[in-house]
């Protein structure tokens, strides 16, 4: 892997999405999507429910396939790798679930470690071992290893969701609305792990979200979604001047403006 890394030309985009589509029968939801990420910087997707977000994630980690399109890693069109290599591509990745997705059967450590064990075969005192330090990272305590999510708090379920998606010292992790059901300043404690942990690995990031006060914090840069398109994309500086009226009427929560919410009527 490191091999991999010092061969790649650091001007090719981390990951790069071209024309992307992907409909679920008639209905269209990313509609020649294009997006490119810079390496070891962190962009941020903003947009509302249903515009394509957590479709373009699943797209990319090729849970979802698209029905056109190109997607690239490190300059590579995963779409067209042999199983192996896109196995090995995976591997680059971290994710940060909504809701954690934690396993409610296994302790904390276990849940941090699952992909070492699972994944790579590591032993288990050595994974562990990983785990104990992830959760450190994260501001948690080896007892807390023991413990079962149930025994929890969301704030810090969260945390050892983190942990987990850190645990591999992955080059790319992603954040699928890392903030959700987070009081404020959970929430902010939260965004502060995210950018230490993506700052600490040197990774590349990725984050989906509503939450403008998580955008804000965690981005180098920002792109919004709509209708299954990028309609506008630019750094955290630059948003408030954006010129962009769907862009202007999201990020100030206004009901009034060109987005249109579905509301049935009595």
């Amino acid at each position: 892997m490191a091999n991999q890394k010092q061969t790649v030309d650091r001007n090719v985009p981390k990951i790069e999405l071209r024309n992307v589509t992907k409909r679920f029968g008639s209905k269209v939801v990313l509609n020649k999507l294009n997006l490119v990420i810079p390496r070891e910087k962190s962009l941020v997707v903003i947009g509302g429910s249903g515009t394509g977000k957590s479709v373009m994630l699943k797209c990319v980690l090729g849970i979802l396939r698209p029905d056109e399109g190109e997607i690239f890693v490190d300059g590579r069109n995963v779409l067209k790798m042999a199983a192996r290599e896109r196995e090995e591509t995976l591997r680059k990745f971290g994710m940060l679930f909504q809701g954690s997705a934690l396993f409610d059967s296994l302790p904390v450590w276990q849940n941090v470690a699952f992909g070492l064990i699972q994944g790579r075969n590591m032993k288990r005192k050595e994974a562990k071992d990983v785990a104990i330090a992830k959760l450190a990272k994260v501001g948690l305590g080896p007892e807390v290893g023991e413990l079962y999510p149930a025994e929890l708090s969301g704030g810090m379920q969260k945390r050892v969701a983190l942990a987990r998606a850190i645990a591999a010292d992955p080059e790319i992790i992603f954040f699928d609305e890392p903030t959700t059901g987070l009081d404020p300043i959970m929430a902010d404690v939260i965004n502060d792990l995210i950018i230490g942990s993506v700052r600490d690995l040197g990774a590349t990031a990725l984050s989906i979200t509503h939450d403008m006060a998580s955008a804000r914090k965690i981005a180098d840069e920002l792109a919004m979604i709509y209708k299954g398109q990028i309609i506008w994309t630019g750094s955290r500086e630059e948003i408030d001047s954006s010129g962009n009226e769907y862009v202007d009427q999201f990020i100030h929560g206004r009901a009034e403006g060109p987005i249109k919410m579905d509301v049935l009527k009595p």
